[in-house]
């Protein structure tokens, strides 16, 4: 009730029932249930192993569910099971509503091309065609992403790693997606360089009023981007609500050893 009373009765972007997802007897992810609402960042936390990277990509349409479905409304206000989609239509979701930040950014950006191609494919892929335009957008993001305009003819393999998840999010989020998935967006970078992207991030959400889901293990990273959080252990969600509440005020014994950072992430 709380919920549809702060959402003023918008309809969720996105809604998630009864997931579940089984490997002959392992069991990945069982019985998750959530509404995500337009300009709202959940978070998905919990060790190596909970589920959470399993539940993003049943999310993100990578997966499919053994149990339950994920709907989503789409452009025209008609909300679909991801399921009766056509593999036509979600490669359309992922060029258009869509954008997936991959912990790894060359699992995300083309490598041996230029960071200004990065960006441009995804325009042209939307329907872009004025390479004068498109190269001036590219050039405007590069700037928004802290990156010199000046490299923006050299390819990513150049780059550093901070600079790389940059270029990422710039690819991502040109097209303006209305839903963008992150899977562990700052791992594997030093404290400082993952404080600066935070920092990016979290504006750049804020200010283009995007929906995301962030998987993460770092309690830092959940508290400064998302508005709400789901621990996950043994691929059930143990607790939930919103970010501050639940780690100022674990109730669950394992959500208390994970803001102690008694847990390996």
């Amino acid at each position: 009730m709380a919920e549809q009373m702060m959402h003023d009765g918008a309809a969720p972007l996105m809604i998630a029932e009864g997931l579940g997802k089984t490997y002959g007897r392992l069991v990945a992810c069982r019985d998750i249930s959530f509404n995500l609402y337009s300009g709202e960042v959940l978070a998905i936390v919990g060790e190596s192993g909970s589920g959470k990277s399993t539940l993003l990509q049943m999310l993100s349409a990578q997966l499919t569910p053994s149990a339950g479905r994920v709907s989503y409304r789409m452009r025209d206000g008609v909300t679909r099971d991801l399921a009766s989609l056509g593999e036509a239509e979600r490669r359309f979701l992922f060029r258009t509503d869509w954008g997936y930040v991959h912990q790894d950014p060359a699992m995300g950006l083309r490598m041996a091309v230029s960071a200004g191609a990065n960006v441009g494919e995804r325009l042209m892929a939307v329907g872009w065609n004025h390479y004068g335009r498109i190269r001036d957008t590219a050039t405007s993001w590069l700037e928004r992403v802290e990156i010199d305009t000046s490299r923006i003819d050299d390819a990513p393999r150049t780059y550093s790693g901070g600079m790389r998840q940059r270029l990422q999010i710039a690819r991502n989020l040109v097209t303006e997606p209305r839903l963008v998935f992150m899977d562990e967006p700052t791992g594997g970078l030093d404290v400082s360089v993952q404080a600066r992207l935070l920092d990016l991030m979290r504006s750049l959400v804020s200010e283009l009023g995007l929906a995301a889901i962030v998987v993460t293990h770092d309690l830092a990273v959940a508290r400064l981007l998302s508005h709400r959080i789901m621990v996950m252990k043994g691929g059930q969600v143990i607790e939930a609500g919103l970010t501050d509440q639940v780690l100022d005020d674990p109730h669950e014994g394992y959500t208390q050893l994970l803001v102690s950072s008694v847990l390996p992430g």
